[in-house]
């Protein structure tokens, strides 16, 4: 079900009251807000951990969850675009883009929903909807997001489980509105608790803030998963 609040408006509560107001603004994508936010910038910095990484990133990349380039000044494109889906839950797209050289372009996508049950954000990653993360947000004192993922499900077919931390990594974010610039600034970095830095990146974007009642095709998974 749909309502007049989007999902990080349910998640944060009041919290949400305190965000920048820029910051209100991207996050109040929502059906009932009837726009959509197109970020476009640089990642100043995208990393990785070490080479032993590559090969789960490069496993991930082929469902767009992460990938194992790296480099600098590196073009990129957000797209949040609200839609209800399959289940009759609104969701919100986090379709990330990015120019890691010429001639390759890599995607780190998620879908989020408001749990009601979990009473947070659900963040389902990749194409195919195959993990399922809790994710805990809260709002600083200068009105920045952070944002920390929680529990994760592997959800495929009949198989369901809880996916050990051990083997994946948590994630770190923050993003905040540079008044000065006007510009979004956004820093991820995802750690595993043993082995380290598994992936990151850092950058500044602006957005604008289309009209939209749909979000579009290519902007959402092949494949919608009920469990949460």
């Amino acid at each position: 079900m749909t309502g007049a609040q989007g999902v990080f408006q349910r998640a944060l509560g009041e919290e949400f009251a305190r965000l920048h107001p820029q910051l209100q603004r991207r996050f109040g994508v929502g059906v009932a807000a009837g726009y959509g936010c197109i970020g476009r910038g640089v990642m100043t910095e995208v990393r990785r951990g070490p080479w032993w990484t590559v090969p789960f990133l490069a496993l991930g990349s082929a469902r767009n969850i992460m990938f194992p380039e790296k480099g600098s000044g590196v073009p990129f494109q957000i797209d949040n675009h609200a839609y209800v889906d399959g289940f009759g839950r609104e969701t919100v797209t986090f379709a990330r883009t990015m120019q890691v050289r010429p001639g390759r372009r890599r995607r780190f996508d998620a879908t989020m929903i408001y749990s009601a049950a979990r009473g947070r954000i659900v963040d389902y990653l990749g194409t195919h909807q195959h993990l399922a993360v809790d994710l805990d947000l809260s709002v600083t004192d200068d009105g920045a997001l952070r944002l920390v993922s929680g529990a994760q499900r592997f959800y495929e077919g009949p198989i369901a489980f809880r996916f050990p931390l051990l083997l994946s990594g948590r994630a770190h974010l923050a993003e905040r509105y540079d008044d000065e610039r006007e510009f979004f600034v956004i820093d991820l970095e995802v750690r595993n608790p043993v082995f380290g830095l598994l992936f990151g990146y850092r950058g500044e974007f602006t957005c604008e803030f289309p009209q939209e009642q749909d979000a579009p095709e290519t902007a959402k998974p092949y494949r919608e998963e009920h469990r949460e």
